[in-house]
Parts: structure tokens; C-alpha cells; sequence
């Protein structure tokens, strides 16, 4: 991993867009310091520490910081890009700009759901602030501008991951949430070094947690790169004198069809009732549920694990389509080999997708369950969970991919080496 990033820095293009990642990052974490105008800031300190309203990891991971300028974070462009992804495969008229290729229009329509979800946040964010008494000023001239401030720095954080996406190094809205999760960190290893006292057993959970880790990242990396090649084989063509055709592929089915998607639909369902507990902080009900399906409680680690799998297996019956791919098989002249064209075919192609589909929820389920069965048996509670491994690493995988393919498109030859 140094070795690439070393010979990528000696390439004079690769170097300027790592710098320009830098510069980038370095812009956005700025500005989720920035406080809003007409906080109390003494009242979002006593606010934070609480720990209540929508201080959650998942706000945490796609936004920037309560209170700040960059509050909603990249959060609402995210769940626009999910709830396009959805809508493409429901709705004929983005289908058919999906298959023309008009991706520009897509992400046009992508903008203006995410600011529309972030008008609604803002809104939420705002009515959940005054209610906690976080303003200096109760008058409505503060609560507009406010959510105009918070909407803005949403547009503002989309551009810079744009931005990224353009002149960096790998996608910019991951980026973002992999610089969320890097700055909240440091928090957990100070918090496990306070753990650590004259005890030898502290020391052995402080080693057993690093070593947890270490396993957790490596299993991480294998499944990542894991996948399931279905072997195709294409029957030959003449045309006119020359024969073609009658070569063998193969279609590759990642494991983690889902990828993260799953465990992000999944936190944010189950922390609906704590958002809304956030605005109604006097109704027992929702301080019941929330409580309830909390992920430290066992119903809410249950349910937690069950949404793993629904969304698992939602999300991979969206990003495949078994039909559409035999269906180009059978016009390409493929088939494979021992099944029928046609609907065996795609029917063959489900049953890898379901298989995998298995083997990746249990994943999921495994690598999000971990830390909170360590917080159950030795009480550690890092302020990291699954999720925030799988997209450190995977963001991390990603990087190294696009850099190794630069350093190859340029022959560099002490990597080829």
C-alpha cells in the first residue's frame, strides 16, 4: 500500500489530485466548525454531551457536526442517490433515461431531490434545536435563517464532492462520509485509552479489541474482492468468410452485491423513533422504542440483524437484473454451459444472486454485530461500529484501485516491477 502511494506521489498528475483531496477535505472540515448564526454555543456543548436528538452515528457518518454550517453533511444527496437507484427500476421514464445513457439528467434530478430532502431536514434540524433551546434568540428570523444556512452548506458539501469526483481521486460523496468517520475516530481510541489503568485485564481487552480490529479489516478485504464467476460460453458466427466468436467469459457476481447500502437503510430505520423522540422529548412511547430498539438492546440487535437481510436481499434484486442479462446473453450468441437460454438461464442466474445474497447478509450481520457483542461482554464502547470498518476499508480499496489503474495507464514501470 506505501509503495503505490509512493509511486503515485511521483507521478506529477496523480500528486496534484491527491493534494487537491487534501485542500478539498481540509475546505469541508472547516466548515463543519462553523457554528450557525444565533446559537448559544455553551447550550450545543451541554447539548452534544447529552447525547439526545439526532446525535446519532448514522447523522454523525453522513453529516458534519451539530449546530454547524455542514449539520446535514452529504446526507441528503445520499439518500437521493438511494431513492433514485429505486425509483429507476419503478418508474418507466428513468428506466428508459437510465438505458439511453442520459446519466446527466439523472444526476440533475438526484440535485434536486437531495435539496429537496435537505429543506425538509433543515426544517426538522431546526424545530429540534429550538426545542432543545439551543438559540440565543427565539424569533422565527433566526429559525428561517438557520435552515437556509443548513441547506446551503448541504449544496455546498455536494459541489465539493462533485468536485472530488472530478479532479480527485475516487467518489466524492464517499469521501465525505469516509472523512466523517476518520474525524469521529480519534474519540474512540481516547476513549479506550482512558479504559486502560494499572490492571492487567484492561491491557488484555485494550490488545483484544486491536487484535479484533486487525481480523475485522482483513475479513473485510477478502470479502470485498470475493465474487462468483458463471462461466459463458459464445457460440461461433460466420460472417461472410471469417469465423468469429466461440471464445469463453464469464459473468462476475460480487458477493457484496449490497455492499453498505443495507446497513445503512437498516441504522436508519431503526433510529426513526429516536429522531422523532427528538422532537417530542416528553412522550414515553417513543422514549420506550427508542430505548427498545436501541442496537446496545437485544430486540433492537435482533431486529437490527433481520433488516440486514431484508435490505440485503431488496437492494440485489434492484442493482441485478437475471432477465436483462440472459436476455443480452442469448443475443450475444452466449449461454451456459449445461443450462437452457432463455428463462432457465435467468433463473440459474437468481439462484448465484440469492446464494450470495446469503453469504453477504451474514457478512453484514457478522462485521455489524461485533462491536456491540464486545460492548455486551467486556463493556467497551469504541463510538465505532461495523458500518464504520466496511467503508473505511472499502473507501480504502477503492483509492488504492484508482491509483494502481493510473500508475498502469501510464506504464509506470517501478509498479509493474
Amino acid at each position: 500500500m506505501f509503495t503505490v502511494f509512493a509511486n503515485a506521489w511521483k507521478i506529477p498528475d496523480i500528486r496534484k489530485r491527491m493534494l487537491y483531496t487534501i485542500l478539498i477535505v481540509l475546505i469541508y472540515r472547516l466548515a463543519c466548525h462553523i457554528p450557525l448564526p444565533f446559537i448559544d454555543l455553551n447550550a450545543l456543548t451541554a447539548y452534544k454531551s447529552g447525547g439526545s436528538g439526532p446525535n446519532t452515528f448514522y447523522a454523525m457518518m453522513l453529516g458534519g457536526g451539530l449546530g454547524t454550517v455542514a449539520a446535514m453533511g452529504i446526507g441528503p444527496y445520499i439518500n437521493a442517490s438511494i431513492i433514485m437507484q429505486l425509483l429507476t427500476v419503478a418508474l418507466p421514464p428513468l428506466e428508459k433515461l437510465q438505458k439511453e445513457g442520459e446519466q446527466a439528467k439523472i444526476s440533475q434530478i438526484t440535485r434536486i431531490v437531495a435539496v429537496g430532502l435537505a429543506c425538509l431536514q433543515g426544517i426538522g434540524l431546526t424545530y429540534s434545536y429550538s426545542f432543545q433551546g439551543i438559540f440565543k434568540y427565539h424569533m422565527l428570523l433566526a429559525y428561517i435563517t438557520a435552515a437556509v444556512v443548513m441547506v446551503t452548506g448541504t449544496i455546498f458539501i455536494m459541489w465539493l464532492a462533485e468536485l472530488l469526483t472530478e479532479k480527485a481521486i475516487g467518489n466524492g460523496a464517499s469521501f465525505i462520509v469516509f472523512a466523517n468517520i476518520l474525524a469521529g475516530l480519534p474519540t474512540g481510541v481516547i476513549y479506550l485509552q482512558s479504559t486502560l489503568n494499572s490492571e492487567w485485564i484492561t491491557w488484555v481487552k485494550a490488545i483484544f479489541v486491536l487484535i479484533i480490529f486487525v481480523i475485522i479489516i482483513g475479513f473485510v478485504i477478502f470479502v470485498q474482492d470475493g465474487e462468483r464467476r458463471i462461466s459463458v460460453q459464445y457460440s461461433k458466427k460466420m460472417v461472410g468468410r471469417q469465423l468469429f466468436g466461440g471464445n469463453t467469459s464469464y459473468i462476475p457476481i460480487k458477493v457484496n452485491i449490497a455492499g453498505v447500502m443495507s446497513i445503512i437503510f437498516a441504522i436508519s430505520l431503526l433510529q426513526i423513533p429516536q429522531f422523532l423522540h427528538g422532537f417530542f422529548t416528553q412522550n414515553e412511547t417513543l422514549g420506550k422504542l427508542t430505548s427498545l430498539l436501541s442496537i446496545s438492546h437485544p430486540v433492537g440487535a435482533i431486529s437490527y440483524v433481520v433488516l440486514i437481510f431484508i435490505f440485503t436481499f431488496f437492494y440485489s434484486s434492484f442493482a441485478l437484473n437475471p432477465l436483462q442479462i440472459a436476455e443480452n446473453m442469448r443475443k450475444n450468441g452466449g449461454f451456459i454451459p449445461g443450462v437452457r437460454s432463455g428463462k432457465p438461464t435467468s433463473d440459474y442466474i437468481q439462484l448465484v444472486v440469492d446464494r450470495l445474497s446469503w453469504v453477504g447478509a451474514t457478512f453484514y450481520a457478522v462485521i455489524a454485530m461485533i462491536p456491540v457483542i464486545m460492548q455486551w461482554t467486556m463493556g467497551l464502547d469504541l463510538g465505532f461500529g461495523g458500518t464504520t470498518i466496511l467503508i473505511i476499508t472499502g473507501v480504502g480499496i477503492d483509492i488504492m484501485k484508482q491509483m494502481e489503474s493510473r500508475l498502469l495507464m501510464r506504464h509506470y514501470k517501478g509498479f509493474l516491477e
